[in-house]
């Protein structure tokens, strides 16, 4: 009998994943963008024959995709090498050459809509307006373009246009838990909420007709639910709730007459079919526990991208209306049987004052298990760890190592207040539930007091440095991946359209000047006595490399133990399945090097 030897480490590093998709409008070719040659590009996908090919060779992850009602084209959105600058390019269907539409070096476009003649194509734009932004209209054909927008007060983008576009909704969006929507209809400018000095937010627009206004708002409310608007009324309408549901996203299917609603209270999507003209609503089950997106067809047929703890994005389709599944892709973990892969146990516990958090735990299996812990704050912070593939975190725990992610205050999905609660307090409140939920995970026997490790990127970096500064003996050794290490230098060095986001975000370099300070790792220093590996993309526009240089620069001049790596083709994030090896490798080595066995 032959016998195959325990999965390598390299084969959890060689997963796939789909990161978005478009669909033809005769449904025999999907568009997706996927990194089955190492690096993202477009691959297309004949429906029938199931077997991708490869559609660009530029190696760059997009940030949309979107396939021309006339099936003679798509639009998409590339950067370059992580920077964010997003320029606009059409490409053939079978295809090739990208040919620019919307390019200014340095300047960012954010896509909007494409006509229904794929003529038009509405978008917004850093170019000449670099903190607010300017949204426009650009023929295509003719290469006419005109201002639609000039933005102010607030970062403003396009967010739908009408179906005859005669009108479109724009939004104005002051911060992650405050956002307003405004339709603008010839020269009049209506907001779709009613008016009131609460914050809340409006997202996930959709036109039904000229003169209905669908959308997701959490207005005068903690949690958001679907609302509707009458352009010819100007009458505001709350229409569908659901008790513990934080409605996130809706798609329209105009031959059912439904809308697809996406809710969850925590760390896993639900689907709900929502009746227009009688209210109706009912339960879809779905094959995934996280929606990334969905596509609803002219045919009614649905396709969804979605994930689980175990598995990367795949795409399903449904042609009944969401009763059955039918899964186009195929993507797993190379090699690795299901049951080897591990599903987390959701855990809840009080945090110092009394705040309910509610946390993962990927527990290594008790015959791989080496004992550690490593304690994962995410990154965000308004952002959630969920029943989310994270092929780093299944590696990890394949080696032995267990893993503690807390949604801690701040985080996204357990309504409104509960997210604001980051907001002006980024290292007090957050970081007492991070070493609460490690306290709690020791004495109730999850963890070791002296087998704790620390990795964490983006905000969830910027945590690993401050709990590495302020709580060091929880930890022998710590791994932080792009984390802003000093709030002052943060503020001023993010994208200029995230400026006027930051007084409430973070707080205010003067008013605030005592608290930025006790909340910025870099006043730390003197506590940063365990080792630590600092990871740090050179194109990074939101944690730019300055945050990681001077940390490293300060704590090697201290004679502290630090390996850092610089990724010069890498942002805000790993694209290119090199650089995630090579990452992933140096995680597990550095950890391997300081635990006792």
């Amino acid at each position: 009998m032959i016998q195959f030897k325990k999965p390598k480490v390299t084969q959890f590093f060689q997963i796939l994943t789909v990161s978005d998709f478009s669909v033809s409008p005769d449904e025999k070719q999907l568009v997706l963008s996927t990194n089955l040659n190492g690096h993202f590009n477009l691959w297309g996908m004949d429906v029938e024959k199931k077997f991708p090919y490869p559609m660009t060779f530029n190696n760059q992850a997009s940030d949309f995709i979107s396939y021309s009602k006339t099936g003679d084209f798509l639009l998409v959105g590339f950067d370059k090498d992580g920077d964010e600058n997003s320029q606009i390019y059409a490409i053939a269907p079978e295809g090739g050459n990208l040919v620019p539409i919307r390019n200014n070096e340095g300047e960012r476009h954010f896509y909007a809509h494409l006509s229904e003649d794929g003529r038009r194509l509405y978008y917004s734009t850093t170019a000449g307006n670099a903190k607010y932004l300017n949204s426009l209209v650009y023929d295509i054909e003719n290469g006419k373009e005109k201002l639609l927008l000039e933005g102010s007060i607030a970062p403003t983008f396009i967010a739908t246009v009408s179906p005859e576009e005669k009108s479109f909704v724009y939004i104005k969006q002051f911060g992650n838990t405050y956002t307003l929507a405004y339709v603008q209809s010839d020269d009049e400018s209506v907001l779709l909420t009613p008016l009131t000095d609460k914050q809340h937010t409006v997202s996930d627009i959709i036109y039904t007709s000229e003169a209905e206004i669908y959308f997701l708002t959490n207005y005068d409310d903690d949690i958001s639910y679907l609302a509707k608007f009458d352009i010819h009324s100007k009458q505001f309408t709350k229409l569908f709730q659901l008790e513990k549901e934080d409605f996130t996203s809706i798609y329209y299917s105009k031959k059912e007459q439904a809308l697809y609603i996406v809710g969850s209270y925590g760390v896993a999507d639900r689907l709900y079919r929502y009746t227009v003209e009688d209210g109706k609503c009912e339960k879809i089950e779905i094959p995934v526990d996280i929606i990334e997106k969905m596509v609803i067809m002219p045919s009614g047929h649905l396709y969804l991208l979605g994930k689980t703890s175990t598995k990367p994005n795949n795409i399903f389709i449904s042609k009944d209306m969401g009763s059955t599944w039918f899964e186009i892709t195929h993507y797993r973990v190379p090699g690795v049987r299901d049951e080897d892969l591990i599903e987390p146990e959701v855990l809840s516990y009080p945090s110092f004052d009394g705040l309910e958090i509610e946390a993962l735990l990927f527990n290594a299996k008790e015959e791989n298990s080496n004992g550690y812990v490593i304690l994962w704050p995410h990154g965000g912070p308004q952002s959630i760890e969920r029943k989310s593939f994270r092929a780093m975190f299944q590696f990890l725990v394949n080696q032995g190592y267990s893993i503690f992610a807390p949604n801690f205050r701040g985080s996204s999905n357990y309504g409104l207040n509960f997210m604001k609660m980051v907001e002006g307090d980024w290292g007090h409140g957050p970081r007492l539930d991070n070493i609460t939920g490690v306290e709690w995970l020791i004495k109730k026997g999850y963890a070791d007091r002296d087998k704790m490790l620390l990795l964490g990127g983006s905000y969830g970096g910027y945590m690993a440095l401050l709990l590495h500064g302020r709580h060091a003996d929880y930890f022998r050794a710590v791994v932080d991946i792009f984390g802003p290490s000093n709030l002052f230098s943060f503020i001023e060095s993010v994208p200029e359209f995230w400026s006027s986001y930051m007084k409430q975000w973070i707080g205010d370099p003067e008013t605030d000047k005592e608290r930025l300070t006790a909340d910025s790792p870099i006043t730390y220093l003197d506590g940063m006595t365990k080792p630590m590996l600092v990871i740090q993309g050179a194109n990074d526009p939101r944690v730019v490399q300055k945050e990681s240089d001077q940390i490293v620069a300060a704590l090697k001049g201290n004679g502290r133990e630090v390996e850092y790596i610089v990724l010069d083709d890498e942002g805000h994030g790993f694209t290119k399945k090199a650089n995630e090896i090579y990452v992933y490798e140096k995680i597990l080595e550095f950890f391997n090097a300081y635990i006792i066995l």
